[in-house]
């Protein structure tokens, strides 16, 4: 009969000769499952750098598309400008009638051919950011003036209400002008009477709110989450005789992000809509001291 101090060596032998196996039968799952993982990564790389290849094709697409065809459209344009000053010659009321929808036509083309431009560069990280201090009086009296031919042609009544006691901002001011422009297009777009109105006040002690509101359509509550995405376009019948890339309010998205700031909307359907940016008093940089 073997003494129990030999049973014992072999009991604890074989048991770390099991422990051995085990942790052997585990240090190969392990190698097997970081060779997994190695491949998973490279293979998330790839997928990573073809996107980016992708990303920048379609950027490149976008831009040189955008360049070729602003050429054509100038002389569009020129021509019907042309034909409308009646330089060759008088044209009858038809004949005006039908070189103002050629000359809408292209203008409205050379808006889409612009915010794809515009797209295509901030993507492409071409966007850059010019502050300067301005005064939103000016701000206001350039849009006014610049929609004032299209709402003379209208029955909606474009208001700017004064911005009394707001310091000057210190921000990229042509970003912001596109912005409101867009918002203030697409108000006039969508609104058929009553009026678009354009106001700016203090959110807080450090950013300002401009909104633009309108007596429009309205817009279903469940559509605006889509509204600032890309391509995205509201399914109304208005929307279906309007054209567009529908890119509109994605830049003003994207821009105001540029601007330290963010874009919102409220409405209903029937009353109308409230689009608005909140941008800070002073975009940060390394000095914003006024000279």
């Amino acid at each position: 009969m073997p003494d129990a101090p030999a049973t014992q060596i072999d009991e604890q032998a074989a048991l770390i000769a099991q422990l051995q196996g085990e942790a052997d039968a585990l240090r190969a799952e392990l190698d097997e499952t970081n060779q997994g993982v190695l491949a998973l990564y490279a293979e998330l790389d790839t997928q990573a750098e073809q996107l980016r290849q992708a990303s920048d094709l379609k950027s490149r697409f976008l831009s040189y598309m955008s360049h070729e065809f602003r050429t054509p459209l100038g002389s569009i344009l020129s021509i019907a400008s042309l034909l409308t000053d009646e330089l060759d010659g008088p044209l009858s009321a038809e004949q005006h009638k039908q070189v103002a929808f050629v000359s809408n036509s292209a203008r409205e083309l050379s808006d889409m051919v612009d915010d794809l431009l515009d797209l295509a560069k901030i993507e492409a990280g071409r966007i850059t950011i010019s502050p300067a201090w301005f005064d939103m009086f000016d701000l206001f009296a350039a849009l006014r003036g610049m929609f004032r031919p299209i709402v003379d042609a209208t029955a909606v009544d474009l208001i700017f209400e004064e911005p009394v006691g707001l310091p000057r901002l210190y921000t990229d001011d042509k970003k912001l002008a596109q912005i409101l422009r867009n918002f203030i297009a697409n108000s006039l777009k969508f609104t058929t009477h009553g009026e678009v109105r354009v106001s700016a006040r203090l959110e807080n002690s450090s950013h300002v709110r401009f909104a633009v509101s309108d007596t429009g359509i309205g817009i279903a509550p469940e559509l605006h989450g889509a509204l600032f995405e890309d391509f995205s376009q509201v399914d109304s019948p208005l929307q279906k005789r309007l054209r567009g890339t529908g890119l509109g309010l994605s830049l003003c998205k994207r821009f105001a992000g540029l601007l330290g700031g963010e874009v919102g909307v409220q409405s209903t359907p029937g009353t109308g809509s409230t689009f608005y940016v909140i941008i800070p008093l002073a975009i940060a940089t390394e000095s914003t001291d006024e000279t």
